[in-house]
């Protein structure tokens, strides 16, 4: 065999075999709950509306936003979820005034970043529904008798911002999706027995406290299905569990989901039934309020349904050195997520499509630079950005 068969097969080898790697992608995907809703930036007990944080973003120089705006530029996800970021009618003036003012401008000695995509949609919270749901006495319409807890339509949204083509065409949403369609729901009943809510409420009330998002990323030649959702807070309520039932039915939504079995029941909010398919990809996305090790008030049987489901690569947990020194007669201190304490917000990728390369918190120690950023509530958020990179093969 001579020298020039032998030069010519080696490069005939590697030319077929350089697609394969040039397709392989690192992707770096993070959900953050940023808590921009008015209230956070109002005194103690004034409900605001949005045009709170339309003015914030129309500035530019609000410090506490600048601050979750250098957060995001030191780690640089690709894909990003933001919980509690206030749903505005005009983008212009909400999520793109964000980008534009605090994201396409260096802060704090961070490079700017940019997200030409972005997938922003109305959400329960804040929406008024005619019914007493807490059973004070009153049918306010407003807080707790709205069909998500809010004083105002759009309170505590969702964003989804990335620098790969959204198919938004393809997106379900699952925001009027009744709670009692669900199979085996949790019930929720008052101390007498008797159903908590109404037969009139519980036929409208949603599952959603804001909204499920299925939302289809392309990723440089692989199609990627981001599960986006904030579940309630699993307190706030009374021996009923009402928040409770709520966060743990959520959750198990996505479970559902993820099985061709268990999700005939679900539909969307253009009436598509039926779950996600056993051979797409997806990364579960958002501030779940539960703890799959058991912290905190939810009933863990959802949240650890879900991470020990057989499609979720739940096997790697995002860690911070901050975390662990925050609490530190806490055995999972480290995988902390909250400054309350608890594993609260999740990046739970597919198993048999992603593979893990990273993973992290941004929690900086109390003796770094970057600590100021997140020394307080008022510096930035009470939960930590989680982010995952991801090895992405093209299909």
């Amino acid at each position: 065999m001579s020298k020039s068969f032998l030069s010519r097969l080696t490069i005939t080898f590697f030319c077929m075999a350089l697609p394969v790697a040039m397709a392989q992608t690192q992707l770096k995907v993070a959900t953050f709950n940023v808590s921009m809703e008015a209230q956070n930036y109002l005194p103690r007990g004034e409900p605001g509306n949005s045009q709170v944080l339309i003015d914030i973003l129309a500035t530019g120089e609000q410090q506490q936003v600048k601050n979750i705006a250098a957060i995001i530029q030191r780690v640089r996800p690709d894909i990003l979820l933001l919980n509690e970021f206030d749903y505005i009618d005009d983008p212009k003036l909400g999520i793109e005034a964000f980008i534009k003012n605090y994201l396409n401008k260096a802060q704090a000695g961070s490079e700017a970043i940019d997200y030409p995509y972005y997938f922003y949609h109305t959400v329960n919270t804040g929406q008024p529904s005619p019914f007493d749901l807490d059973n004070d006495g009153n049918a306010t319409g407003v807080g707790a008798d709205a069909w998500g807890y809010g004083f105002y339509p759009g309170q505590y949204g969702m964003v989804l911002l990335s620098k790969y083509p959204i198919d938004k065409q393809g997106v379900r949403t699952f925001q009027h999706f009744k709670w009692h369609a669900m199979p085996d729901h949790l019930k929720t009943n008052k101390a007498d027995g008797t159903a908590w809510y109404s037969k009139e409420a519980w036929q409208q009330f949603p599952l959603s406290s804001k909204a499920h998002w299925d939302i289809p990323v392309q990723v440089n030649g692989r199609v990627i299905h981001i599960l986006a959702s904030h579940p309630t807070p699993p307190v706030f309520d009374g021996p009923e569990n009402r928040n409770g039932n709520r966060n743990h039915d959520e959750i198990r939504f996505w479970s559902d989901y993820l099985t061709s079995d268990a999700a005939g029941y679900i539909y969307d909010d253009k009436g598509q039934v039926g779950g996600l398919a056993a051979d797409k990809t997806f990364i579960i996305l958002g501030d779940l309020n539960a703890s799959a090790e058991g912290e905190g008030d939810a009933i863990p049987a959802a949240i650890q349904g879900l991470v020990a489901h057989p499609r979720v690569n739940a096997t790697v947990i995002p860690q911070s050195v901050g975390g662990a020194e925050h609490s530190p007669d806490r055995a999972y201190g480290a995988t902390h997520t909250a400054v309350w304490r608890m594993r609260a917000d999740y990046v739970l990728p597919a198993k048999n499509q992603l593979q893990v390369k990273d993973s992290g918190v941004f929690w900086p120690q109390q003796t770094e630079a970057d600590y100021r950023l997140i020394a307080a509530r008022g510096a930035s958020s009470d939960h930590r950005l989680v982010w995952m990179s991801l090895l992405v093969t093209a299909e």
